[in-house]
């Protein structure tokens, strides 16, 4: 097994031979794949993985098989494989959590795979990952679109969850954890710790600095990497260390848990919820305090940074500021910036900085003197640093096709960015450029050191509150604009014509499938008819929205009227007079070829354009007569037109020839339900996109309606 303080760096896209990079990117998966089992190989019985010490997270055993079924889920997309290799598992272990609203975390949803199970499964995923990187087409530099792209997607996915993992692990007994003999040295916590030094604040220059990643930068990057803001950052101060463990508990013991006046609204509502009264890994017993590491509990290590939530760490800068009549903060992302490029081992993206980082040193934070760079102490590793900054994309930012929601359900103000990376950060987390943000109540390997803002503000970059995605934005006012064209809100056909067939054969209205649900109008148009309705799409980028309408908030969003000139739009659940019966609705995200079992017993399913934009039209139509109840309703909402944007011509329902003959889209459709389902009928609709003030699409769609038979 790769020793886990041997870590590989994050690889260069470029380079001079085909076949050094080939290896290169072969190594890094597999330093990234044996990492990530040296680290579940810790748990020492199989139950362990099925507890939940963390009730914001999945048991352990998602996370095991979730990084290597997001290889498969990627591949799949991207149409470099055409099969899945566990259909069962993949549905489970598909979709992480991040505590929003479409998140299942209901463990009775869940039927579990074991662990020896999930144990073959990773096998099954390493050997065909490892046969595609020997295999595939090799260019360089390695680009977006290109297949290892994607593998190195799925590295930093797993190194991710590494950390992630790793996190909750510190959160399991300490009885079901056991470093395998030859990894144990490896996995060892840092031994040394005392008083703490006295903390101090240092000058740092008025600068102006440029943040984003180019595109033609040497390193793999998330999409919030990219693009480009620039900042003039004020002359400002910073803490020579991170705050240690030791200045956080003058802070406990001045009343800092007691005193709601140090708290944010946010963190008053979290304090009553949680009751805590100090950091998440500590311990009090009977008055000593003591720390929890990875594999052990110890005396609280003075000189260790302190390991809070955002919301503590905010708490504790008030204080600060109250006791020493300064403008006491955590930096901002430029602020941090400031600090990085300042260090004396910068390396920016070429490799990983020095710093109790990249598992080089301890399976523990350590003191927060030990590792300086130049004046400052800790500006990468040890632990990550929480900043003032919500996480918001740059001038620029554009969504990768395959992972469109890895970034934009954070961007709502409710994610602040940490910075520096931590003892376990490795790959793309090493890096200057890498944008990882929480919810601000989140536990991590986090820490902060704090700032003085001489000119007495924070210098916050605004989160831009408006959606401007143009694709998100064109299906916003498609959904919840007004009418256009003199054709009738689509969403508000769809629904009127489903309820008047539902009204026609008196069919039950218990329970609703809505899959292809997008921002969510439809669902909402049906919500008073329907008991309860299940809204399923493929992307969380599309299903915030109508989260965010259900929570009873305010929707904006913009349109291009011309160039850049742009209308601005608000709409709420009040004024569309929808809100009455909106918590009919549970909103999912989920793959409509492969959902969860306990998406079944409904009296109706809607199909909103889910089968043209699917991988697997013909899987997907497949499933539907197990979820549908006997003489159950079935809404197929398509225009047929079908393209190997999405899926792979052998799966298209039509638009092509079959031995000579022409088959359409309804064609193939029918042939896929006689077997289980009576066709009823078919109607035209009409779409309208609106493109810009002069621009529309206007397409003509059909809905067929489908009756099962009974057994």
């Amino acid at each position: 097994m790769t020793l886990i303080n041997n870590q590989n760096i994050t690889p260069q896209l470029n380079g001079l031979s085909i076949d050094d990079k080939r290896a290169e990117l072969k190594s890094y998966f597999h330093n990234t794949w044996t990492t990530y089992e040296s680290l579940f190989a810790l748990i020492n019985n199989d139950q362990a993985y099925y507890l939940r010490p963390e009730t914001l997270r999945h048991p352990l055993i998602f996370y095991f098989g979730h990084t290597a079924t997001f290889f498969i889920n990627k591949l799949l997309l991207g149409k470099y494989i055409n099969k899945r290799v566990n259909t069962k598992l993949e549905a489970v272990c598909a979709v992480g959590v991040d505590e929003m609203s479409w998140d299942d975390l209901n463990s009775e949803h869940y039927d579990w795979p074991n662990v020896d199970e999930v144990r073959e499964y990773r096998q099954q995923v390493f050997a065909l990952v490892n046969n595609l990187i020997d295999t595939m087409e090799l260019s360089l530099p390695i680009k977006q679109d290109s297949l290892a792209w994607v593998i190195l997607m799925g590295c930093e996915h797993e190194r991710i969850h590494l950390e992630t993992s790793s996190v909750i692990m510190r959160m399991l007994p300490l009885n079901c954890l056991t470093p395998p003999t030859e990894t144990a040295s490896q996995w060892a916590s840092c031994t040394h710790y005392s008083a703490a030094p006295n903390n101090e604040l240092l000058a740092v220059a008025e600068q102006s600095v440029i943040l984003g990643k180019k595109l033609s930068d040497e390193t793999y990057g998330w999409d919030n990497e990219y693009g480009e803001l620039s900042v003039d950052v004020s002359a400002f101060s910073a803490s020579k260390y991170l705050v240690s463990n030791q200045e956080f508990l003058v802070f406990i013991d001045a009343g800092g848990y007691k005193k709601p006046h140090y708290w944010t609204e946010e963190g008053q509502k979290w304090l009553s919820f949680t009751k805590a009264e100090m950091p998440r890994f500590w311990r009090n017993n009977s008055g000593e305090y003591l720390q929890r590491n990875l594999l052990n509990e110890i005396p609280l290590p003075l000189n260790w940074p302190a390991e809070v939530n955002y919301l503590e760490a905010k708490a504790f800068c008030q204080w600060k500021s109250e006791q020493t009549t300064l403008n006491i903060a955590m930096p901002t992302e430029a602020q941090w910036h400031c600090l990085r490029e300042g260090t004396s081992d910068n390396q920016g993206n070429e490799q990983a900085p020095s710093g109790n980082i990249n598992l080089a040193h301890y399976a523990s934070s350590c003191p927060v003197d030990e590792f300086s760079a130049g004046k400052f102490y800790d500006v990468t590793g040890n632990v990550w640093q929480w900043s003032e900054s919500a996480i918001d994309g740059y001038e620029g930012f554009k969504v990768h096709p395959l992972y469109d929601d890895f970034s934009t359900p954070t961007f709502d103000g409710k994610h602040n960015l940490i910075k520096g990376g931590s003892w376990i950060s490795t790959g793309n987390e090493t890096i200057q450029s890498s944008r990882y943000a929480f919810r601000r109540h989140f536990t991590q390997h986090a820490g902060f050191r704090y700032v003085e803002n001489t000119d007495g503000k924070i210098p916050l970059t605004p989160v831009n509150c408006y959606e401007t995605d143009i694709e998100v934005c064109q299906q916003l006012e498609s959904h919840y604009g007004e009418e256009h064209l003199s054709i009738a809100n689509y969403s508000q056909q769809v629904g009127q014509l489903l309820l008047s067939k539902v009204k026609e054969l008196a069919t039950n209205t218990n329970k609703l499938l809505h899959v292809g649900c997008s921002v969510g109008r439809t669902a909402f148009e049906l919500s008073e008819h329907f008991q309860h309705i299940d809204a399923v799409d493929f992307s969380a980028r599309y299903i915030q929205y109508g989260v965010q309408l259900q929570q009873q908030k305010t929707l904006r969003y913009t349109n291009v009227i011309s160039g850049d000139i742009q209308s601005f739009h608000e709409v709420s659940l009040k004024t569309l007079a929808l809100e009455g019966f909106a918590e009919n609705i549970l909103f999912s995200q989920g793959d409509a070829s492969n959902l969860k079992p306990m998406f079944n017993g409904y009296d109706a399913i809607l199909v909103e354009h889910a089968l043209e934009k699917s991988y697997q039209p013909k899987q997907l139509l497949a499933t539907l007569s197990q979820r549908l109840n006997e003489q159950g309703l079935l809404f197929v909402l398509t225009d047929h037109q079908y393209t190997t944007q999405y899926t792979e011509k052998e799966s298209w329902l039509g638009g092509l020839k079959v031995n000579g003959e022409n088959v359409i889209g309804f064609d193939g459709l029918q042939e896929k339900l006689a077997e289980d389902f009576c066709f009823l009928g078919a109607q035209p609709l009409t779409r309208v996109i609106k493109k810009n003030q002069c621009t529309y699409t206007v397409t003509t769609t059909e809905m067929s309606v489908w009756q099962r038979k009974k057994s």
